[in-house]
C-alpha cells in the first residue's frame, strides 16, 4: 500500500462539511477538513495568470454530475441536492461531489455532463461520467471505452467548427494542456464480488485494468498528456454491502467493514498504482498521477469521531433504521424513505454514495497530494508553459 509523508492516523489510513443544516455548519466543517490538509488558497491551488484550466472527466456515479439523469430522462426528486444546490441536479448526493470541489480549487465552473442538452457550459471541460458505468464489456452502453469515444467526437467537432471559422468552447491548445481524470472500476469489482470468491475476483482484475490502460493509451495517442487516475474506495464500508444478509460477522473488521470487499479494493488499487507507474515510463512527455482513494475513504470510517461524523456505517437517506438504514428495495428516492436532519454528521448519503460533507474531506485529501504518486499539485497541469 502506498505510504504517505503525511496523513490520518489510521492502520489503513482521511471529514466534514454540510447539508440542510444552516450554512455556518457547512462552512465550519469544511474549514476543519481543509485545515487538516493544505487549502487551495494556502497551497497555491490556483492556475497561473493566463493559463486556462480545462478538465475532462471519465467515470461512474462517484463523479456523475447529471449525465445519467439526462440520458435516461430521470426526474430525480429531493432530497437529492439539498445541501448546496437546493434542488436535484442529477448528482447522487445531497450536494457537491469530489469533482465539484476539485473544479472549485481551479476556480472553474462545475463540469457539465456531455449528454445534457440544455444549460451546459463546456468552456472549462466536459464530464463524460455516467452512473452505473463499468470498464467491461467494452461494447456496453456508457462504459469507459464509450466515454472516451464520446470525447473523441466532442474534440473532432470542436476542431471542425474552429477550422470553419466558428467558435468552439475548447481549442486545440486547451485539449493538449487539459487534465484527463479517470475514476472508474468500483462497479466492476462490486459485480464480481457479488458472484465470485475473493481469489477469483482478484484473478479477474487484469482485464479491468487493461481497459483503463487502453483508455489512457487512446487518449494519449489523440494528444492528451495530463492524466489523474483515482483508485477505488473502501467498498466494504458501504452500507449497501453491509446490509446484505450474512451468516455471521466473521468477515467484519475492527471498524465494522467487510474485509473481503476491502481486500479486493486494495488489490485493485495496488495494481492500478503499478499500472500508472508503468504508463509514466512508457508515455513520453506525459504525466500520470495515481491517487489512492481507499486510504482516504477508509479513514472516514476508522477515524469518524475525529472529523465529527456520527454513525459512520449508516446512510443519511434510506430505510430501515440502524445499523445501516439501507434497504435494497427502498432507495433514497422511494416515497417511504427517511432522511436525516443533518447530513454533515453522516459519511454515507444513500448507502452507496458519500454526503457532500464526506466529499469535501476526500477532495481536500486529493488536493494535499499526500495520497498521490507522483506528489504533484492538482493544478500542475495548468501552469503557464
Amino acid at each position: 500500500m502506498l505510504q504517505t509523508d503525511r496523513g490520518p492516523r489510521s492502520s489503513m489510513s482521511a471529514a466534514a462539511a454540510g447539508d440542510s443544516a444552516p450554512r455556518r455548519i457547512l462552512a465550519l466543517a469544511l474549514a476543519v477538513a481543509l485545515a487538516l490538509w493544505p487549502s487551495p488558497a494556502r497551497a497555491g491551488f490556483s492556475c497561473s495568470p493566463g493559463a486556462r484550466p480545462v478538465v475532462f472527466n471519465f467515470g461512474d456515479s462517484n463523479s456523475d454530475t447529471g449525465g445519467m439523469a439526462a440520458a435516461k430522462g430521470w426526474h430525480i426528486a429531493p432530497p437529492e441536492g439539498r445541501a448546496f444546490f437546493h434542488h436535484p441536479t442529477g448528482r447522487f448526493c445531497d450536494g457537491r461531489l469530489v469533482i465539484d470541489f476539485l473544479c472549485e480549487s481551479l476556480n472553474i465552473s462545475y463540469l457539465s455532463p456531455y449528454l445534457k442538452a440544455i444549460g451546459s457550459n463546456y468552456s472549462n471541460g466536459v464530464n463524460f461520467a455516467i452512473s452505473g458505468s463499468t470498464t467491461l464489456p467494452r461494447d456496453a452502453l456508457f462504459v469507459l471505452h464509450g466515454q472516451v469515444q464520446e470525447f473523441f467526437f466532442f474534440k473532432a467537432r470542436s476542431l471542425e467548427l474552429i477550422n470553419q471559422g466558428q467558435e468552439a468552447p475548447i481549442d486545440a491548445e486547451a485539449f493538449l494542456n487539459a487534465l484527463y481524470i479517470i475514476d472508474i472500476g468500483q462497479n466492476d469489482i462490486n459485480a464480481l464480488l457479488s458472484n465470485l470468491p475473493y481469489d477469483q475476483v482478484v484473478a479477474k482484475l487484469p482485464p479491468i485494468l487493461a481497459e483503463i490502460k487502453y483508455a489512457v493509451q487512446l487518449l494519449y495517442g489523440n494528444g492528451s498528456r495530463n492524466f489523474w487516475i483515482h483508485g477505488t474506495g473502501a467498498l466494504g464500508c458501504l452500507p449497501q454491502k453491509l446490509s446484505i444478509p450474512r451468516k455471521n460477522d466473521s468477515d467484519l473488521d475492527q471498524n465494522g467493514c467487510l474485509s473481503t470487499y476491502n481486500r479486493a479494493a486494495v488489490a485493485f488499487n495496488t495494481a492500478l498504482g503499478s499500472l500508472c507507474d508503468q504508463l509514466n515510463v512508457e508515455l513520453k512527455n506525459a504525466t500520470v498521477v495515481y491517487t489512492d482513494l481507499f486510504v482516504i475513504k477508509y479513514d472516514l470510517v476508522a477515524n469518524h469521531t475525529k472529523y465529527g461524523f456520527d454513525s459512520p456505517l449508516m446512510t443519511c437517506c434510506g430505510y430501515g433504521g440502524p445499523p445501516y438504514n439501507y434497504d435494497l428495495s427502498r432507495s433514497c428516492q422511494s416515497s417511504n424513505s427517511t432522511v436525516c436532519a443533518d447530513g454533515s454528521k453522516f459519511i454515507s448519503w444513500d448507502g452507496v454514495h458519500l454526503t457532500e460533507a464526506a466529499n469535501a474531506v476526500v477532495a481536500a485529501a486529493i488536493l494535499s497530494s499526500a495520497y498521490s504518486r507522483p506528489k504533484l499539485k492538482f493544478d500542475q497541469f495548468c501552469k503557464a508553459r
